[in-house]
């Protein structure tokens, strides 16, 4: 079993993009929504750690995020902080997918 670092690291940047979005504009939706999706990507990773097939969970998270906040980086212009969420989500879609590609599922 390896550590997947790269995905705990993708759950504490949308945590952290929730606790800033709170601390700077005192935005409760985003303190949720961080600790919700960064709870959930964290526990995604942590299944995944344990299991390489399990991707389920970390997939469904990240891909959320990459459709809402490629919305409102779309309707927005602004980088910061939709483009990066999305732009960071877009990647983990695309690096579990690779992971589902490339360990065929078994029963």
């Amino acid at each position: 079993m390896s550590v997947d670092w790269i995905g705990y690291g993708y759950a504490a940047l949308v945590t952290s993009g929730g606790v800033i979005g709170y601390a700077k504009a005192g935005s409760v939706p985003s303190l949720a929504a961080g600790l919700l999706f960064g709870g959930l990507a964290g526990l995604g990773t942590y299944q995944q750690s344990q299991d390489p097939k399990n991707v389920w969970l970390s997939l469904i998270a990240s891909g959320t995020l990459t459709c809402v906040m490629g919305m409102r980086f779309y309707n927005s212009r602004k980088f910061m902080p939709a483009g990066l969420i999305a732009g960071a989500s877009l990647l983990m879609v695309g690096k579990l997918g690779l992971q589902l590609m490339e360990k065929p599922l078994q029963p």
